[in-house]
């Protein structure tokens, strides 16, 4: 007996494809051909989109530079706290375009939900417009003008990198050059890149009548993923030895599905494939914007024509990224051509991949270079101790405990800059120290309590014929955002209020009063107006580096008007921004190898139905690449040299993975892609009777 002799069962083994869940794919071709760009192969509408995709990136990425300080600084949140939370925003942003492509795809289309959804909407509009914007920028090119569509997504990268560069450079600009309420003006350097949204929306509807509009075609993830599962099951139903093996796994769900969405998801799925290994560069090229950043805030941003902020150092990215395009377009590419070697997608993207790993190797370098120049910090149970001797003459300081330390061998003198901090050490988190103070005939003798992990200044005061102390905590942290910390020390009879500027001002009481640190820019302040009840005055503070942390005692002088001392309590970092420069050239070559190639191929070798399902997969990497750097971040407990060292071989590895499944990948052409209609037969006839799935309704 034929074993595939048909079943005369009443039953229906197998329903024929229901057109509520594959629906025919209606024909959107113009009926006369799109306006051109200036008589060339590029449609007009791409014009509007281009536009509209700088603007979306000038806000994003405006946002996105001021994220990790306004976390840091503002919140007050730890280093490793600012940089999960900036990893895991970016994460979510670049997961919900799974969203704005199901709904894309499957019910508004791409113009909708990019006009719509994507610009009216923060975190879910991310979602929106990311899926769509590049594959509906693809939308506008007739097939014809293949080479046009690959030079498109150079062009569509450029505008990306054009408005990441204009706002990565403003908004840090509008962060700390204005003052809102005495602090960074981080409402300033929000509302900026908001207000940039709105000139999106307005750009891209003005085009709305031009685009070339792709109906979409059923829920294309739905119908992925009933088509995979379904092919799974029947497989798996179906274990019998006796039953023929078929070519692809897929295959197993011909029962049901037409032999077209069977090839595309085949396509889709070898594809997706090779973007398992993916997310580990993106693990690398996003934390420009969290660790990278982080280690600028340790660098000396003056470059001597210019203060460079450490949030602005993200602006190589983008320039580099609009010098590399069109010299690797241009230049490098066509050389390697004219060598005879095959410079594939895939080997680009591989190369984009070393160099990343490379980049993070020079980062590694850098941050142990910036910790042999940077002061120890304070550990646990530890406290670094400066002494300021403001009395008129030389003062003996002695620690007393079990080992009665010295600060210093020889006595203070009046007025003296002490070199570095002392380090001492506690027996418990916090600890009362004596101190015994030599001055004179007079020994003085004097309680303190203090906290492991903290810096401190003991200030000793002339009180008539004796001599008193007073401890202020010192924070070094001020300085790590590359401003200037200044304090003040008030040895004036009479409060003094002092003016830094239209929106810094600040009062010292009198008789030792201590201000708390004020951030300003680096400068020369030749003259800052100050007042005291009676009398007004001013002070020569000088030249103040970046980074910094300045005390001024304020003193009466032989004439009329006080004076300010000024002592260097943290200096300055001596290690220049511009050492960052390598990493980053390396960093964004390898993201022109790999983020260009990768969009051109995503949408290449996506079918004509996924085209926006592959782009949000392609972006999916991204947000899970997001994640290894949370994970990382909140779990290594690595020193930061260390996890650059981690990141740089762990791509590495994975380049090597990727190269492997890379060789072993065909490239899928137009015409694999489409079904000749005379061999579409349907799905219910042919050998395939008797397999053993579960019984359905005709």
């Amino acid at each position: 007996m034929n074993p595939f002799q048909k079943n005369e069962s009443k039953e229906t083994l197998f329903s024929p494809v229901s057109t509520e869940e594959v629906r025919p794919r209606p024909l959107s071709l113009p009926k006369k051909p799109p306006p051109k760009i200036c008589g060339s192969n590029y449609p007009l509408s791409i014009a509007f989109i281009v536009v509209n995709e700088f603007c979306e990136r000038f806000s994003y990425y405006g946002m996105k530079a001021v994220l990790t300080l306004y976390f840091l600084y503002f919140l007050h949140w730890s280093e490793d706290t600012s940089t999960s939370i900036y990893h895991a925003f970016s994460s979510l942003c670049y997961f919900t375009p799974i969203l704005g492509a199901a709904i894309a795809d499957s019910w508004l289309g791409k113009f909708k939900v990019l006009s719509l959804v994507g610009l009216s909407l923060i975190a879910l509009g991310t979602g929106g417009i990311k899926p769509c914007v590049a594959a509906f920028g693809g939308d506008q090119f007739e097939e014809k003008h293949a080479k046009e569509r690959t030079r498109y997504f150079s062009v569509f990268y450029l505008s990306i990198n054009a408005g990441s560069l204009i706002s990565t450079f403003i908004t840090p600009m509008l962060r700390g050059d204005v003052q809102c309420f005495g602090e960074d003006c981080y409402a300033l350097a929000f509302g900026v890149p908001g207000l940039l949204m709105v000139i999106a929306l307005v750009v891209f509807t003005m085009g709305s009548k031009i685009y070339r509009k792709p109906p979409p075609e059923g829920n294309i993830v739905t119908q992925v993923a009933k088509c995979i599962w379904f092919a799974i099951s029947n497989r798996f139903n179906n274990r019998s030895g006796d039953i023929p093996k078929r070519q692809h796994w897929l295959d197993w769900a011909a029962e049901k599905y037409p032999k077209q969405l069977i090839m595309d998801v085949k396509a889709l799925t070898r594809v997706l494939f090779l973007y398992i290994p993916l997310p580990m560069f993106w693990a690398l090229l996003d934390q420009q914007g969290s660790r990278w950043t982080l280690q600028a805030t340790r660098m000396n941003g003056n470059l001597g024509f210019f203060v460079l902020q450490p949030d602005q150092m993200q602006v190589l990215n983008p320039l580099l990224v609009l010098i590399f395009i069109p010299l690797f377009d241009l230049v490098i590419y066509r050389l390697v051509s004219k060598c005879g070697i095959n410079f594939s997608s895939l080997r680009k993207m591989a190369v984009g991949m070393i160099l990343a790993s490379l980049a993070f190797a020079v980062a590694a370098a850098v941050e142990i270079k910036i910790n042999r120049m940077t002061p120890l910090q304070p550990g646990p149970q530890e406290i670094f101790l400066k002494a300021l001797n403001l009395a008129d003459d030389e003062v003996k300081v002695t620690v007393l405990g079990d080992e009665n330390n010295t600060l210093l061998e020889e006595s203070i003198r009046s007025f003296q800059k002490m070199p570095r901090y002392a380090q001492l050490h506690l027996k418990t988190k916090s600890q009362d120290f004596h101190f015994y103070l030599k001055y004179r005939n007079l020994s003085v003798y004097t309680k303190h309590s203090m906290e492991e992990k903290n810096w401190y200044s003991l200030i000793i005061l002339e009180d008539g014929k004796t001599i008193s102390s007073m401890m202020v905590k010192d924070e070094e942290n001020k300085t790590t955002n590359g401003m200037t910390a200044i304090r003040f020390v008030n040895t004036l009879h009479k409060e003094v209020n002092i003016s830094l500027g239209t929106d810094i001002s600040l009062s010292v009481g009198e008789d030792y009063g201590v201000s708390a640190y004020t951030t300003v820019q680096s400068g020369e302040y030749p003259v800052v107006h100050c007042r005291t009840e009676d009398k007004n005055f001013s002070l020569n503070m000088g030249l103040l580096d970046p980074g910094t942390a300045y005390l001024f005692v304020i003193i009466n002088s032989t004439n009329h008007d006080p004076q300010a001392w000024k002592m260097e309590n943290i200096p300055t970092n001596k290690l220049s921004i511009a050492w960052q420069l390598p990493q980053y050239a390396l960093v964004t070559a390898g993201e022109v190898m790999f983020s260009v190639t990768g969009l051109e191929f995503s949408y290449s070798q996506a079918p004509s139905s996924m085209k926006s399902v592959l782009q949000a997969a392609w972006l999916l990497t991204v947000a899970v690449g997001n994640i290894i750097v949370l994970v990382v971040a909140q779990f290594s407990g690595l020193v930061q040299w260390a996890e650059f060292i981690l990141f740089s071989c762990l791509l590495l590895v994975v380049c090597l993975i990727f190269s492997i499944m890379g060789y072993y990948y065909a490239p899928t052409k137009p015409e694999d892609l489409q079904e000749p209609a005379d061999k579409q037969i349907p799905p219910t006839q042919g050998n395939m009777i008797n397999l053993e799935t579960k019984k359905t309704k005709l």
